[in-house]
């Protein structure tokens, strides 16, 4: 059974709802259809504005074969399958190839498009919510146009919900507090628009705004990756491995990957747990963390999973030390208090002889004794690190 989403989704761009910088009258991806001329395009864009959407209708209207992709579950092995049909299709028209998430791939993966939509065995079509200007390797930027796509207006939105409303049959009419705060809730978002609705007709029939709020705290709602459950997910898989729940650990990794989370974000949590909980109860916590940072970013999914979980296992078996962290952070404190006190006479660098006339560096002692104070002098007595 098709979702809402795809039943109601635009086949030409005149259906199109948004994006008018793009597709109205003498912009530029409406002039380059008309005028049946194709390259390899980047569009760059929040969720839901219609990325795939679009991507479908450009080869539909130019009469393409379309292969989709997601760069989250996408191998290397996919890519050289689809590669190899495009070689060997009878038509002289090279096809599409659609990468949504394309900043989930890595270099290598990038690296292997690259000849194929050099020569034009495939016209590549990406999609990424990031930056491609940090996420898309270079040599494969040059070689497409890239497209910024805009969350949708108010009353785009406004519009796509008329085309909901007659669709679904709903009654009864919404009331325009209803209408107002699915805008709200769907900041711009056209598929969370959707699926909310979807889901809401499903579970109570009647689309009203209790029944929508009831929907909402229902378990059908998708992981928001800019929203409440991302924070509270991501928390939670970092109280775990602090509690050295191993299987607490992985589960809400494993929650994290399946809704796509970008690898790097839970390495770089990782990373940063490796000093502030494990610190110096296991020094090697910070190497194995870097590795698995590393690999995520040289390899991306689905293989980076299995990297993520070696490094949770091992990150929440072991012991705990905060004491370099809270000693920091007591320092810290009273940098801010104090601000810069005298740094001790025999601490400071003498270049200068009227510098070493002053004082500067003298009775300095490579190795003093450990209780001997090198504070300044209004912090003698402190004791950050216990």
């Amino acid at each position: 059974m098709s979702s809402l989403a795809q039943t109601l989704r635009p086949k030409t761009l005149d259906e199109v709802i948004g994006q008018s910088h793009l597709i109205s009258q003498g912009k530029p991806l409406r002039a380059a259809l008309e005028k049946d001329h194709i390259f390899s395009i980047i569009f760059w864009g929040p969720p839901g504005v219609g990325k795939t959407t679009l991507a479908r209708i450009i080869a539909n209207h130019l009469d393409r074969d379309f292969y989709e992709v997601s760069a989250v579950s996408a191998g290397k092995k996919r890519l050289q399958e689809i590669v190899l049909e495009a070689q060997q299709l009878l038509s002289p028209k090279a096809p599409v190839l659609f990468v949504d998430e394309i900043h989930r791939f890595n270099k290598a993966q990038q690296d292997y498009l690259l000849p194929y939509v050099e020569d034009g065995t495939i016209i590549l079509i990406g999609a990424t919510t990031e930056n491609p200007s940090f996420e898309v390797i270079s040599a494969l930027l040059s070689r497409t146009k890239v497209f910024t796509l805009k969350p949708l207006s108010s009353s785009e939105l406004l519009l796509l919900l008329k085309k909901v409303v007659k669709h679904l049959s709903i009654t009864p009419p919404l009331t325009s507090d209803t209408k107002e705060w699915l805008i709200n809730f769907s900041a711009g978002d056209a598929r969370k628009l959707l699926n909310l609705i979807e889901q809401t007709k499903i579970l109570f029939d009647e689309v009203s705004l209790e029944n929508l709020k009831k929907t909402l705290q229902s378990s059908a709602i998708k992981y928001d990756k800019d929203g409440e459950e991302h924070y509270d997910t991501i928390s939670a898989f970092i109280k775990s491995m602090r509690a050295s729940n191993v299987d607490a650990s992985l589960y809400y990794l494993a929650r994290m990957v399946h809704a796509g989370e970008d690898p790097t974000f839970i390495a770089r949590r990782m990373v940063i747990f490796a000093s502030e909980d494990i610190g110096l109860a296991a020094p090697t916590a910070l190497v194995v963390a870097n590795a698995v940072f590393d690999a995520v970013t040289k390899i991306g999914y689905p293989e980076a999973q299995i990297n993520l979980a070696h490094g949770v296992a091992y990150l929440a078996s072991c012991k705990k030390n905060r004491s370099a962290y809270d000693a920091y952070f007591s320092a810290l404190a009273d940098v801010e208090k104090f601000g810069n006190l005298p740094i001790p006479l025999n601490l400071r660098n003498a270049p200068t002889a009227l510098m070493k006339e002053l004082g500067y560096g003298k009775n300095y002692e490579m190795y003093p004794d450990t209780k001997k104070s090198l504070l300044p002098d209004k912090l003698a007595k402190k004791n950050y690190f216990k």
